[in-house]
């Protein structure tokens, strides 16, 4: 499994996400974290589309709505790429999505073959986490009927052990709120990866490595 997760796009590392797909080309972008804010759902793609093409690659959009109750399609249409880049938004609207087009199933099998890297960034990385509780404190789970008409699910994907933390000490968290729930975190004892908008995590079919 090959996973590249972090804060804020390539943080600082954009060499390493190169290193674990080798020579950039096409790659599937999952927007879909951004289906509660349709006005500004098309300039958050292109935001992402640019950069990934200043690095090589050549992104398609891969919106999870038009593969709702169609997994195998999705499968046939996600195992196409050597890398599947997942942006921020909401996570829980993110969640829902994948489960609606059955990509939370059709996502663990394709990396367990090794058959792509998956790369994440924010929602698109906290969503590999075991839950999604203390995410509510950043992103709002009322969101998600509007945008998908299913109820919000709590569930990550459990591709990694603990949960992400994202936008630490970051002028995209101006009121702090990621700072606060990594201090929650550590108060409590409860396992978790915080990172700076710098940080990412990398796993190279081992154990995850932070990036700092």
């Amino acid at each position: 499994m090959r996973l590249f997760l972090a804060s804020y796009r390539f943080g600082a590392h954009a060499d390493r996400l190169l290193e674990l797909v080798g020579t950039p080309g096409r790659v599937g972008l999952i927007p879909n974290a951004c289906d509660a804010w349709p006005a500004a759902w098309q300039s958050a793609v292109t935001s992402d589309e640019v950069p990934l093409r200043r690095l090589g690659f050549r992104p398609e959009v891969v919106d999870l709505r038009e593969y709702a109750g169609a997994p195998e399609r999705l499968r046939a249409t996600l195992a196409g790429f050597p890398l599947l880049w997942v942006r921020g938004g909401n996570t829980f609207v993110l969640r829902a999505q994948f489960a609606r087009s059955g990509a939370d199933a059709v996502l663990p099998a394709l990396l367990a073959d090794d058959a792509l890297v998956y790369a994440g960034y924010s929602a698109g990385a906290c969503l590999l986490s075991p839950d999604l509780h203390g995410i509510e404190e950043a992103d709002d789970p009322a969101e998600v009927r509007p945008a998908t008409g299913v109820e919000p699910r709590w569930d990550g994907l459990g591709l990694i052990d603990r949960p992400i933390v994202p936008h630490i000490d970051s002028p995209t968290d101006p009121d702090g709120i990621c700072t606060r729930l990594a201090a929650r975190f550590r108060a409590e004892g409860k396992p978790h990866l915080a990172l700076t908008d710098d940080d990412a995590v990398i796993v190279d079919g081992g154990a995850p490595e932070l990036l700092n």
